[in-house]
């Protein structure tokens, strides 16, 4: 039990001051805490040489409490706003998303890059990044180092996005409406969507117009994770019952579907009907506890991230990072010239 709790609090330790660097360093932001706490762990992970008494938390940390962050997220989800809003940038979301994992599929064939990690990039770059990988990883029991790398390569094209996306906006003539579609549907991770989408914002003098209906948008991508997981979980069942993954054990059912995806939809519900529902002061008390629950969803996924980094070997991601980052590319590029081409198809700009 002791050493249980010292894996836990070593994941902590990391968590809580890369958390709050980000808050006290806006610059940061483009970056985000769960780039920095698997950064350091990885660091860490060469310092410390025997790990035995941390093991144990670090695992339950880089496995049960991802799970918990994603079913939390779902507190941040009111449905019936992103139905109202979210549903006319659907074409652009579904095109982007199909994009992304035939690309990655491709990709993978050609480039032999393994299925898991190809995988997580895939879904990374066409959903929301950090938090699609933190679904995906349990249902396609991928390893930490393969997380570690997914993140990374997402991080890369995130950092390049927030920073070159309201410039090549601009250049393009787009309006205010479809740079926050563009954002939404091409930036991979929320925090990157932000710093895009209030950089145009600044540029343009428009408030938080931008913002909102990029957030929004992105939002919407995120309950693409539902249907996403839900596959791969049957198709790594269909695997194991034929014998095709090179597991020396059968998995049943109960341990590949993803559960919490389950009570990761039924924390949307109780949000959207707890916000329809209640007015006045009782809405208010809901929507600070909704907000709390978010925030804690993405402090859970910054420590996951540092239990992740503190179980991987970073002299191994440099040296086999070169085809996963070459994949990630080919789907980033391949998404922002679907969510600029689906735009001039339905005439947004």
């Amino acid at each position: 039990m002791k050493k249980f709790i010292l894996g836990i609090l070593l994941c902590l330790a990391i968590a809580v001051p890369s958390w709050f660097l980000v808050m006290f360093v806006p610059a940061l932001e483009v970056i985000g805490a769960p780039v920095i706490a698997i950064i350091v762990g990885m660091i860490l992970s060469l310092i410390i040489k025997k790990k035995g008494v941390f093991t144990d938390g670090i695992a339950f940390t880089s496995k049960k409490i991802l799970q918990y962050a994603v079913i939390l997220l779902g507190f941040g989800l009111n449905l019936a706003t992103i139905g109202k809003v979210g549903l006319t940038s659907l074409p652009i979301i579904l095109s982007t998303i199909a994009t992304s994992l035939i690309v990655a599929f491709v990709m993978y064939k050609l480039l032999k890059v393994p299925s898991k990690t190809a995988t997580l990039i895939g879904v990374g770059s066409s959903i929301c990044g950090g938090s699609a990988i933190a679904a995906t990883a349990p249902v396609i029991d991928a390893d930490d180092e393969e997380i570690a790398q997914s993140i990374s390569v997402i991080f890369l094209f995130n950092v390049i996005a927030a920073l070159i996306f309201p410039t090549l906006g601009g250049f393009l003539g787009m309006s205010n409406e479809g740079f926050a579609l563009f954002a939404g549907t091409a930036v991979n991770d929320t925090s990157s969507v932000t710093a895009a989408a209030s950089t145009w914002d600044s540029m343009h003098g428009t408030g938080s117009m931008v913002l909102d209906s990029a957030t929004i948008v992105k939002l919407t991508r995120t309950l693409a994770i539902i249907p996403i997981t839900l596959v791969l979980a049957f198709v790594r069942m269909r695997k194991e019952k034929s014998g095709n993954t090179g597991s020396k054990t059968k998995v049943s059912l109960k341990k590949i579907f993803p559960m919490f995806i389950l009570y990761f939809v039924l924390a949307s519900v109780i949000t959207t009907i707890a916000t329809s529902v209640l007015t006045g002061q009782a809405l208010d008390v809901a929507n600070s506890i909704f907000g709390f629950l978010k925030q804690l969803s993405k402090f859970f996924i910054v420590m996951a991230m540092a239990a992740i980094g503190l179980n991987t070997n970073i002299v191994k991601l440099v040296k086999t990072g070169g085809k996963p980052i070459l994949l990630g590319f080919t789907c980033w590029v391949a998404i922002t010239g679907v969510s600029i081409l689906m735009q001039h198809v339905l005439g947004i700009w």
